[in-house]
């Protein structure tokens, strides 16, 4: 495996805890706005992912 492979399985691993904690959270508002926050976190790393190389 690459490194550019072990890093994206580790950022969808990231996005995945996120969503449990999300779930988890319901009921609680800062607990949800932080796990909504860590969520689009995970989601702006994986964005090189999905760029051309140039």
């Amino acid at each position: 495996m690459s490194h550019k492979q072990i890093n994206f399985i580790g950022w969808i691993l990231f996005v995945l805890s996120a969503i449990g904690f999300i779930i988890a959270s319901i009921g609680s508002f800062w607990s949800m706005v932080g796990s909504v926050l860590f969520l689009v976190a995970c989601l702006v790393f994986l964005i090189p992912f999905f760029r051309p190389d140039e």
